[in-house]
């Protein structure tokens, strides 16, 4: 298995990376994407990624801080340069919360996605309650640069521009909900196109939803999946590690290394 975006820097794992990545390898992960939020979080990232050959990372600054990136952005250009930087972000629009303005939103999205046109690394997008605009800033962005859509819960539209444009559509914990009504767009997704994700510490899947949630748990993420598409999963495992390390530019590296 490969988590293709999680938080290992979030404080919440503060006192025990070390273990949780003991649990996730017993699990059968081999690796994974910790994404960053902030520059001082890419900074982090990097740090953890560089202590385990199983671990990657990005830089980026997420949604919810685009009204006080100001010169941040300047070290998420330097940052992406970095040895085991694999991707820009976790960057995008939520206008969800709103914890910036729109307009800052939609400016610091389009810096990110033309940082990966200049550098050929994939972009992670958040996307919440923002589907027109997303889908806008993902057909102005076709051919110059992909991405994936993280932890998707948007409907067809957004989907169908993102598959258009070469880009991955990522699944967390929520396909394991009682009340997970999208089985369809996750059937939807292209075979090479589809990633899962724990997007830990937050959306741990059943059966321990409401927990911390954390790289090993994504094995109930793959069973469902599997059962949501009618494969084995056994297949979905290898499929969608194999679908995330051709995304990151990692499938040389096969078994983490």
């Amino acid at each position: 298995m490969f988590d293709s975006h999680c938080h290992l820097t979030d404080p919440k794992f503060a006192d025990d990376v070390e273990v949780v990545m003991s649990r996730a390898r017993a699990a059968g992960l081999r690796g994974l994407v910790t994404v960053a939020s902030s520059a001082d979080d890419a900074d982090a990232a990097w740090r953890l990624a560089g202590r385990d050959p199983a671990i990657w990372c990005t830089a980026g600054i997420h949604p919810h801080e685009a009204a006080s990136s100001g010169s941040a952005f300047a070290r998420i250009v330097e940052a992406v340069r970095r040895p085991r930087v694999v991707a820009i972000g976790e960057t995008g629009l939520d206008y969800h919360y709103d914890h910036a303005p729109r307009d800052a939103q939609r400016r610091l999205f389009t810096r990110h996605l033309e940082l990966g046109a200049e550098t050929g690394l994939p972009v992670v997008v958040h996307s919440r309650d923002a589907e027109a605009d997303t889908t806008a800033a993902i057909r102005t962005a076709a051919g110059a640069t992909i991405g994936v859509l993280h932890c998707f819960t948007g409907g067809p539209e957004l989907l169908e521009a993102a598959v258009a444009a070469g880009w991955c559509i990522s699944f967390g914990g929520m396909v394991t909900f009682r009340n997970f009504g999208a089985a369809d767009m996750v059937r939807a997704v292209p075979a090479d196109r589809l990633l899962l994700e724990t997007d830990s510490p937050y959306l741990a899947p059943v059966p321990w939803r409401g927990r911390r949630n954390e790289p090993a748990f994504l094995a109930a993420t793959v069973e469902q999946a599997a059962r949501i598409l009618g494969i084995a999963s056994e297949e979905a495992r290898e499929r969608t590690e194999r679908n995330a390390r051709a995304f990151y530019g990692l499938a040389a590296q096969a078994g983490g290394g």
